[in-house]
């Protein structure tokens, strides 16, 4: 798809300065676009590719200097309004299924709504409500009394085991398992008991869920994942956690048991947080920290074990420092080897 600047521009709500009337092919980032491509920078680390970059047009803020004899298209969020030009320009939507597979296995009093769309091999168990417009890819296990919202996309090799609760617009990846048993065991004669998981696990409105992700049922009650959530690749959720609304899980982070998290929480990276503590509200976790303690809201925790972030730089620094530290002890030892020799050689 073709658009002139000015059209794109327009789209985006965005304030135009340079040739209104440039074409615009497609769309790329700042190092890899060509002539005929428009990019963005929302980044100011990448602030001195403006001047060498090849598109033809650049997505910016309002406060970064324009680079000279550039068209530029100022937005209120640069990345924002690329992605709303990624959907102008792109290809469009990616063909789904529709309809039945006739190879799909429904259970008994399986409710299915309008437009839902199930592909080849998906196994769905009694009782199970499919909302309107779900597409479900080849491949899927849907348990019993599990109810899935309208508008809600799972990709191939996804199992939902029985009583989970997922909501609408809801997207989950290739592979994840949700509603999986919670690893709970009781010492008996030296042997590991299982102890039975009968909870079951509530998905909120517009979360998405990324591949190979593991949610945990409950051992009683709930395993709840908030409203407008996003959950990375490879996160482990174990049992009666409570994420809260608007929060950002990145990949390989894993939250023990009974662990409540707080609306709007970012865990970055490979972050591990022990089982019943609190992630207050707004607070954010940085990559590969550990968290042991409670977190208050709205700080922001680093390293292992997790402590606030500027005392955690400051511990690097002083580790950091040591060598300096040690040549310096190794040499004022020096001179007080020196000051107690010649106080020896005087007393003689």
């Amino acid at each position: 798809m073709r658009k002139t600047l000015k059209e794109i521009a327009q789209a985006i709500e965005g304030e135009l300065s340079g040739d209104a009337g440039v074409l615009i092919t497609g769309v790329s980032g700042i190092r890899e676009a060509v002539s005929g491509e428009i990019t963005f920078l929302a980044n100011p680390k990448y602030a001195p590719l403006l001047a060498t970059t090849a598109a033809s047009a650049i997505i910016i803020s309002k406060e970064t200097e324009a680079p000279p004899a550039k068209n530029v298209i100022r937005a209120e969020n640069p990345s924002l309004a690329f992605a709303k030009i990624i959907s102008l320009m792109g290809p469009g939507e990616t063909k789904r299924h529709k309809g039945i597979d006739p190879s799909v296995l429904l259970g008994k009093a399986v409710k299915l709504g309008k437009g839902a769309a199930i592909g080849a091999y998906v196994v769905i168990e009694d009782g199970a409500q499919i909302g309107d417009h779900v597409v479900i890819y080849p491949g899927c296990f849907i348990g019993y009394e599990t109810k899935i919202g309208n508008g809600t996309l799972i990709y191939p090799n996804v199992s939902i085991r029985e009583r989970v609760s997922i909501g609408e617009r809801v997207i989950v990846h290739s592979g994840t398992v949700i509603g999986s048993d919670g690893f709970g065991f009781v010492e008996v004669n030296g042997k590991h008991q299982k102890i039975p998981q009968v909870g079951t696990v509530e998905i909120g409105d517009d979360v998405e869920i990324g591949a190979n992700v593991t949610i945990d049922r409950a051992r009683f009650d709930k395993t709840i994942i908030g409203r407008g959530t996003k959950i990375d690749n490879l996160v482990q959720i174990a049992h009666n956690v409570v994420i809260g609304e608007n929060c950002l899980i990145v990949a390989q982070v894993g939250i023990s048991g009974s662990t409540t998290i707080g609306n709007n929480v970012v865990l970055a990276g490979q972050a591990g947080l022990v089982g019943h503590i609190t992630v207050g509200d707004n607070a954010i976790v940085t990559a590969q920290s550990g968290v042991s303690k409670s977190v208050p809201a709205g700080a922001m925790f680093a390293g292992y074990p997790a402590r606030p972030f500027h005392e955690n730089q400051r511990a690097h620094a002083y580790v950091h420092n040591l060598p300096k530290l040690f040549d310096l002890v190794k040499e004022l030892k020096k001179k007080i080897e020196d000051l107690e020799n010649k106080m020896k050689d005087r007393d003689d």
